[in-house]
């Protein structure tokens, strides 16, 4: 009967035949070992949804200028800004919606639509003809690209226990390696018939179209990911009613009644651990899209002004190597460590390291030779693992907060604040940033001193709000 089989799968007591969520337990119960090919599917989705995010900041002042727009050369900024927040705008709009229907509908419908519609929008924003092409294209790509707080739901559904911890490191290693990545992609990529004349021509389409070949790129592999996808299971444990009878058979059941009068109770909202943890996600992510803008600012701006004098290809280098050590971290040392602190502390560590690697980088501008690039290196590395790993503390309180079919929704929530808080950061770190390198002579905090403090600050506030009362954790 319908009643019985809800009640025996919300309590886990029996296996159904043909039940999507039973047959994701039924394979959690029976893997042992590692779980490779999770960790493998949840990593390739997340990357394929961040690459495209900020792989236009290597080009969008030339494609700005390119575009005609701007009367002035101080006015290419403005415009960038617009296209470059589009993207975070689109998907603050509708990251609550995804979620929703990702309770409703199911995890793979989402995650199949967002990593389709990268294959798609993101194509067209490389052939954009002008300005609000380029806007309209990228907020499309963020309306539809609302696959990662079902993503976050669906690795905590699809692995076991003792590999939770993973698999929401999983999420956020790939989302930082997206970060770092895609500029990468988008700076080597872009104007390839100016970069590379002897491979590409300035008559064929990527000397028409000098940005087409890193969205190309990013879009071939979202492809990819798109096919790969197909094969994913669904982890929506969801059984329907015949009738309302049926329904009112279940709440007579008690122990069904129980699991009825806490999801009637429960509250997105008023739902404090799942709140404060979606408050210090917010403040993190603040926190890290403004850094990576602003290290990028403060690697190429010349070394007068307090910066490294790096060209694109040396901060590319450095992102490269911030990358490889993040997912060695992620893959290898934060799930013990999590396992054996919890994530709050974990979390509360890396924030406080965090901090104190922050303040090292007016003293590495003025090094030079090999000791500049070993600094460099080290403290860009050690950042980007302490960075993540706060976030990935975060996703496990915030899916430890509520029920699974809650999850998708609360993973929206977190997505929209989260997209908020990034669509400002970029901007305001450019304004300071460039504030900052007109105070080289002040008394207090000169030069980049400055923009590096506040960034300190932001972190700070992120650290203080990991203690009680501010942050509180479910109760199992």
């Amino acid at each position: 009967m319908a009643e019985q089989e809800y009640t025996e799968c919300l309590l886990g007591q029996k296996y159904h035949e043909g039940c999507p969520g039973c047959e994701v337990d039924q394979m959690k119960r029976l893997r042992r070992g590692y779980p490779f090919w999770e960790l493998f599917s949840v990593w390739i989705i997340v990357l394929c949804s961040t690459l495209p995010i900020s792989s236009l900041f290597p080009f969008i002042y030339f494609m700005i200028d390119d575009f005609d727009i701007a009367k002035k050369e101080e006015d290419i900024g403005f415009y960038a800004g617009f296209v470059g927040c589009s993207f975070m705008v689109g998907r603050a709009l509708t990251s609550v919606i995804w979620g929703l229907v990702a309770d409703r509908y199911g995890r793979k419908p989402v995650i199949l639509i967002g990593t389709a519609s990268v294959v798609v929008f993101n194509t067209l924003f490389g052939l954009s003809l002008n300005f609000w092409m380029a806007v309209i294209t990228r907020f499309c790509l963020g309306s539809f690209n609302g696959l990662v707080g079902p993503i976050k739901a669906y690795a905590v559904e699809t692995f076991r226990d003792e590999y939770q911890g993973l698999a929401l490191s999983a999420v956020s290693t790939a989302w930082g390696i997206g970060l770092i990545i895609g500029p990468a992609i988008g700076g080597f990529l872009a104007q390839p018939a100016t970069q590379y004349p002897s491979l590409f021509s300035q008559d064929s389409i990527f000397g028409k179209f000098p940005y087409f070949l890193p969205c190309f790129v990013i879009s071939f592999f979202a492809f990819l990911v798109t096919i790969f996808s197909l094969w994913i299971p669904e982890t929506l444990h969801n059984h329907k009613f015949d009738d309302v009878q049926s329904f009112d058979a279940v709440k007579d059941d008690p122990e069904s009644n129980k699991v009825a009068e806490k999801k009637e109770k429960s509250s997105l909202l008023k739902n404090w651990p799942l709140m404060s943890s979606i408050i210090v996600y917010c403040i993190f992510s603040l926190h890290n899209m403004a850094y990576s803008e602003i290290f990028s600012l403060w690697a190429n701006s010349p070394r007068k002004f307090g910066g490294l004098g790096y060209s694109t290809a040396d901060v590319g280098s450095v992102l490269a190597i911030s990358g490889f050590g993040l997912l060695v971290f992620q893959l290898s040392l934060y799930s013990y460590a999590e396992r054996n602190l919890g994530p709050i502390i974990v979390t509360r560590i890396c924030g406080i390291l965090a901090l104190v690697v922050l303040s090292t980088y007016p003293l590495i501008a003025k090094l030079s030779g090999v000791a500049l690039t070993l600094a460099v290196n080290s403290a860009s590395v050690a950042k980007n693992v302490f960075g993540s790993s706060t976030i990935t503390g975060t996703f496990i309180l915030q899916n430890r907060a509520v029920g699974q079919d809650q999850r998708g929704a609360a993973n929206g929530i977190a997505m929209t604040a989260m997209s908020i808080c990034k669509a400002i950061g970029p901007g305001a770190a450019g304004v300071i940033f460039s504030w900052s390198e007109k105070r080289q002579d002040a008394s207090f905090l000169p030069g980049t001193q400055m923009v590096f403090f506040i960034l300190n600050v932001v972190l700070a506030l992120g650290v203080l709000w990991t203690f009680k009362p501010f942050l509180a954790e479910t109760q199992h």
